[in-house]
């Protein structure tokens, strides 16, 4: 199931926490730690993915709202569930009226209509659609409020200590509170723990009842090497992304939160990646 074992996992989680506590060990990259954010809502990371090592902070570990960055862990747990055999890609999903209910972005599925697997991860990293999201929520954990819970058990898990999830979408709710380290942690578990299913990320298009739906995460061809993971946007939020690169040897997690314009946010991380891909350890 992991290219890692457990408690190498952990390690390197560890080392994502140690630098947030003023540890230096494993040659911190200077400067680490850098001004004021430019507004309440920003915040930003970029971490090695290889060692787990911070390059670049600032106010990581201040809340946030994730908006729909929440679907990264609502895609983790899809994983997990294909890996123990409780799903397939071709198991189909059922639409509630609750869940078809929800508000746009939406993929428009009737309810009592269904959706297969396969087409409702495409629908939700490229179209980042909140009915599928939370009909998968629906179907993994009985109920979304279930699921919620059951997403949040897992941040827990793997060492996000400042998010709170209550609904699988991101849609607005006032308890629902992330970092960007926590998100930057999310973004090294789903490559490290679900490889196999981690080309969804890079999907920029599906078609889906005879329409090709296109994404919207421009980075993907604006950096070489860019294979995901997710925009998300909602206006308590402002544009937050997270992006991992994987670029000749090196692994890289940045993560741009509370941008004013997805083009601002978007040149942000671009600029991060360009700046501290050159510093991540090389695999090679």
């Amino acid at each position: 199931m992991s290219l890692y074992s457990l408690p190498k996992v952990m390690a390197l989680m560890g080392l994502i926490v140690g630098v947030a506590s003023g540890c230096t060990t494993a040659a911190t990259l200077d400067p680490v730690t850098v001004s004021a954010p430019v507004s309440e809502k920003s915040a930003s990371i970029v971490v090695d993915g290889s060692t787990g090592v911070v390059l670049y902070q600032s106010s990581a570990d201040l809340p946030r709202i994730p908006a729909s960055l929440t679907k990264m862990m609502t895609l983790y747990l899809t994983f997990e569930a294909l890996e123990s055999g409780r799903i397939t890609k071709s198991t189909r999903i059922p639409m509630s009226a609750h869940a078809a209910s929800q508000a746009p972005s939406k993929l428009g599925v009737r309810p009592g209509q269904t959706i297969d697997v396969d087409t409702a991860i495409k629908a939700i990293v490229v179209k980042s659609a909140n009915d599928v999201a939370a009909a998968l929520g629906e179907y993994l954990g009985g109920t979304e409020e279930q699921f919620a819970a059951q997403m949040t058990a897992k941040a827990r898990r793997l060492g996000m200590r400042g998010t709170t999830f209550h609904n699988a979408s991101g849609l607005p709710d006032p308890q629902q509170v992330t970092t960007a380290r926590d998100m930057a942690l999310l973004g090294l578990a789903l490559r490290r723990h679900y490889p196999q299913h981690y080309y969804y990320f890079a999907t920029q298009d599906f078609a889906f009842n005879g329409r090709l739906i296109r994404g919207h995460n421009r980075v993907l061809s604006q950096v070489n090497g860019a294979d995901g993971i997710k925009t998300g946007y909602v206006r308590a939020s402002g544009f937050n992304i997270v992006t991992s690169v994987s670029y000749n040897g090196r692994q890289l997690v940045a993560v741009v939160m509370g941008g004013n314009t997805a083009k601002t946010r978007d040149a942000q991380v671009v600029s991060l990646v360009n700046t501290y891909l050159p510093r991540v350890a090389s695999r090679f």
